[in-house]
């Protein structure tokens, strides 16, 4: 599977990390960046494009991160086709998968262990969507508001 990655300063250690990891359980790895620690760098030209990435290529995925990962979901979820979810444990990503369809895992540094951030990912890559109608239902409607901005009707 393609995996897009973007980070921060603050994630740039784990970023890297992740990369390695996740090329040697035979992932193709594109690393949006950065490249070199900057502290006084911006997280959204890195996030945006590992975004962008997920958003065109039917079937990838992306991980996100930064010291809390709040603003890399915020950003990664205004590209159209992405849903990024905040995961803080391995239940989160689990239901990200199962209940949301979610392509994007959001990870803060500074909040996990580099082995607890490892598993959240191993756990959102491995679970697959439920493909439940209710959850089907809900991320379609999401799905028109993004596209047209038609919001659903009340029930």
């Amino acid at each position: 599977m393609r995996i897009h990655l973007g980070s921060d300063h603050a994630g740039l250690e784990l970023k890297n990390h992740l990369a390695g990891w996740l090329a040697k359980r035979g992932h193709d790895v594109v690393d949006a960046g950065p490249e070199l620690y900057d502290g006084e760098d911006d997280y959204p030209p890195f996030v945006l494009r590992a975004a962008e990435g997920v958003a065109r290529e039917n079937g990838s995925m992306g991980v996100v991160i930064g010291g809390s990962g709040n603003g890399e979901q915020i950003a990664a979820n205004k590209v159209a086709g992405v849903r990024a979810a905040l995961v803080w444990s391995a239940e989160t990503a689990r239901l990200a998968r199962q209940h949301n369809d979610a392509n994007v895992i959001s990870l803060g540094a500074r909040m996990h262990s580099e082995q607890d951030a490892t598993d959240f990912v191993e756990e959102f890559l491995a679970t697959p969507y439920s493909g439940a109608d209710r959850h089907t239902r809900r991320i379609e409607m999401i799905s028109t508001y993004e596209t047209s901005g038609e919001l659903p009707p009340l029930p």
